[in-house]
């Protein structure tokens, strides 16, 4: 749904809301934890594209959240960092742990 040189922009295929798509970097990052000084500048754009694609998917005026896993415990499942846009509906706010 979305290219530049820089990253691309794909929708889930096991999406967990109505709207769920993917923006990655073409840069190999394994997670945000191993990002460096020299990658601010690209997960900042990657922020930037996500506006751009919430608008796109007709998100952009009604809410939309962005996430980015890192680690187990935080259910990444591939170790190449990416944000996901959520949106759609109302979301509610799970998460696990114990309080």
């Amino acid at each position: 749904m979305y290219e530049d040189d820089r990253c691309i922009a794909i929708h889930d295929i096991h999406p967990v809301a109505k709207v769920h798509a993917l923006i990655i970097p073409k840069k190999e990052i394994p997670r945000l934890s191993e990002a460096d000084a020299a990658d601010r500048e690209l997960l900042g754009y990657l922020l930037g594209i996500a506006t751009i694609v919430a608008a796109k998917l007709g998100i952009a005026d009604t809410g939309f959240r962005v996430v980015i896993n890192n680690g187990k415990d935080a259910g990444e499942s591939v170790p190449h960092l990416h944000l996901h846009l959520l949106g759609g509906e109302p979301l509610g706010w799970k998460h696990g742990g114990s309080n």
